[in-house]
């Protein structure tokens, strides 16, 4: 689609200006590529195609005119398309109709007399017009949401008058029918599938109509619908994977997976049927190694026959599987508590019982820094203290101010770190891949972004957590460049590697949102590489053990973040993850009304950002 235009209809016109120049010095070409740029702007303004009728009228159709090439310009696509109409050819034009509504579906394409015309049909094979209503249907979401479908209207209407000329063929209803129920018209599509079912009795026809029954809400009998297709074609495991699918949406788990192992009974290997598998035994137990199967599945079938969001569905806004949590430290909190009243930094103070990790610290200054903080003590074990040497420190401490121990990173690292954080991700695999726009920066660079988060950037992104949670930003970028870490010096073998060294360090230094991140970071590497599942699955045993034994004598703020994270752990130790979940019903219990407002908060950003990447 074009770009950089804010009214369509002003460039449609631009473009049909020159268009008609064009036409009135003789060059159709020229003219020909305007109005292709009109009506991409403007597909239904009847001034555009006026000149296109009189370019058609000029060039003998007009229809060579607009050539498809290899990657052609939707506007010249769908000009073909009213060209091939208007010469006879309205079944071609369709067909290319409904590839521009696949690219595009909310452009309004189709919204043209002769598309809904009653008599178009009767001048097409009825089986021509089930295949255009499974082109558009396959380019569309399942269902459409209601403010979309305006522009798929003229197929609907297309599909109502080719069922009253063809009110026998059981393709063109059945295919009318899905399309009927993507936009919203559930009861056409029980009625339309079910004459196609009693038309045309077949595996298709009765997939159909489940389809239909289920939007319908009658379940019973969209199962019972399904079951017939399988009766029509036993090794279709697809259909397998719907009943199971329908019957787990209604709670029935147990009989859901009764199918999910009949059809791997049949193939172990088929993907619909270990997807939705590992997606409902997780539903039903909570297990993670369900999860870990599945992306291991994954990863070893790259080439399965469809796009799936089973792994994706069950990470969605959970801590660490597919967001990064909130910080919970007391200036963190009171942070977010004056962004949310607007009350005013200057003069304010904020006391606090003890010292807080070195980036919540920073975050605070950095966000509201005329708010007077003070400290009552820095009770031991000492939180300005590695918990194990390292060799890669990020903060020195001068009092009770921590200070960077490593340099400013430059502007290119910070340019690609603020279009790389954010505060979710399908799951960890996916979190990986994404983070490789980091492995080009080098290792003290990486380490400045840690210690010297920038500020957001001026995005919606940016703009939305620098006024609800800036804490959140820091944490967002600290994530992604752990994650960068892991693909350092990604020639070097594991055990030995730069990357596995650095983020040990990171994870036993000073306790801090780092140390989250960086253990995050190697939990990733273990969704992703089986070898290293063994040694982080005891790192964060060891790390978690470690938080549990000194929050016994201080605070630990970020206990429960470690908590979850054994709990996201591929092979985590029984041990700890029955500790990790035992803290975390037990502290869930006591989290504040406030707290679990801003949770909620918290979630619609999460989910309104989900889709990135």
């Amino acid at each position: 689609m074009p770009e950089g235009t804010d009214d369509p209809r002003l460039s449609a016109e631009g473009e049909l200006a020159l268009a008609r120049l064009a036409l009135d010095e003789g060059d159709l070409r020229h003219a020909a590529g305007h109005l292709a740029g009109a009506i991409a702007y403007a597909p239904t303004m009847p001034e555009v195609h006026e000149a296109l009728a009189q370019l058609a009228a000029r060039s003998g159709g007009g229809v060579e005119l607009f050539p498809l090439d290899q990657h052609p310009f939707i506007g010249t696509v769908v000009a073909r398309a009213h060209l091939l109409a208007a010469a006879g050819r309205p079944g071609d034009g369709l067909e290319l109709l409904a590839a521009a509504t696949g690219h595009v579906p909310s452009a309004d394409w189709a919204g043209v007399p002769w598309v809904s015309a009653p008599e178009l049909p009767g001048l097409l094979d009825p089986d021509r017009i089930a295949r255009v209503l499974m082109q558009v249907c396959a380019g569309i979401s399942d269902p459409v949401p209601e403010t979309a479908r305006e522009p798929l209207w003229p197929y609907l209407r297309l599909a109502r008058h080719a069922v009253a000329v063809h009110p026998r063929h059981g393709l063109l209803l059945g295919a009318a029918s899905a399309l009927a129920r993507r936009v919203g018209a559930v009861g056409q599509a029980v009625e339309w599938a079910g004459q196609g079912a009693r038309e045309l009795p077949s595996k298709l026809s009765e997939v159909w109509l489940g389809y239909a029954y289920r939007s319908a809400g009658r379940t019973g009998e969209a199962l019972a619908a399904l079951r017939r297709a399988v009766d029509h074609d036993p090794d279709d495991l697809s259909v397998y994977a719907d009943i199971a699918g329908t019957l787990a949406d209604h709670g029935r788990l147990d009989e859901a997976l009764d199918w999910i192992d009949r059809a791997l009974a049949r193939d172990p290997s088929f993907d619909c049927a270990v997807h939705t598998g590992h997606r409902l035994r997780y539903r039903r137990d909570g297990d993670l190694a369900h999860l870990v199967a599945l992306a291991d599945f994954q990863r070893d079938h790259p080439d399965d026959s469809h796009e799936h969001s089973d792994l994706a569905e069950c990470c969605q806004s959970q801590p660490w599987l597919g967001r990064v949590p909130p910080a919970s430290e007391a200036v963190a909190v009171a942070l977010r508590q004056r962004l949310a009243t607007g009350a005013p930094a200057d003069g304010a103070r904020l006391s606090l019982s003890g010292l807080e990790p070195p980036s919540a610290m920073r975050a605070l200054s950095e966000a509201a820094p005329a708010l007077v903080v003070t400290v009552a003590a820095t009770p031991e074990p000492d939180l300005r203290e590695p918990r194990r040497p390292v060799e890669h420190p990020l903060w020195r401490y001068a009092g009770i101010t921590a200070v960077p121990a490593v340099p400013v990173p430059p502007d290119t690292a910070v340019r690609r770190i603020q279009q790389l954080a954010h505060p979710a991700w399908p799951h960890p695999p996916a979190a990986y891949d994404a983070a490789v726009g980091l492995a080009t920066l080098e290792l003290d660079d990486l380490l400045g972004l840690l210690a010297h988060p920038p500020a957001p950037p001026p995005t919606e992104l940016g703009r939305t957590l620098s006024r609800h949670d800036p804490t959140l930003w820091v944490r967002c970028v600290q994530v992604w460049v752990c994650l960068g870490l892991l693909h350092h010096r990604t020639d070097e073998p594991w055990p030995d590697s730069t990357r596995r060294k650095v983020l040990l360090d990171l994870v036993w230094g000073i306790e801090d949102w780092v140390t989250e991140a960086a253990l995050f970071a190697l939990v990733t590497a273990a969704w992703v590489d089986p070898s290293v599942r063994t040694e982080v699955a005891r790192v964060a045993a060891e790390r978690f053990g470690d938080a549990v034994e000194v929050a016994q004598r201080r605070p630990v703020t970020v206990l429960r973040s470690l908590a979850h994270l054994v709990l996201a752990t591929p092979y985590a130790e029984p041990a700890s993850v029955e500790t990790a979940r035992l803290l975390l019903a037990r502290d869930g219990a006591a989290v504040a009304p406030r707290q679990r407002r801003f949770g909620r908060l918290l979630d619609r950003i999460w989910r309104r950002f989900a889709r990135h990447g």
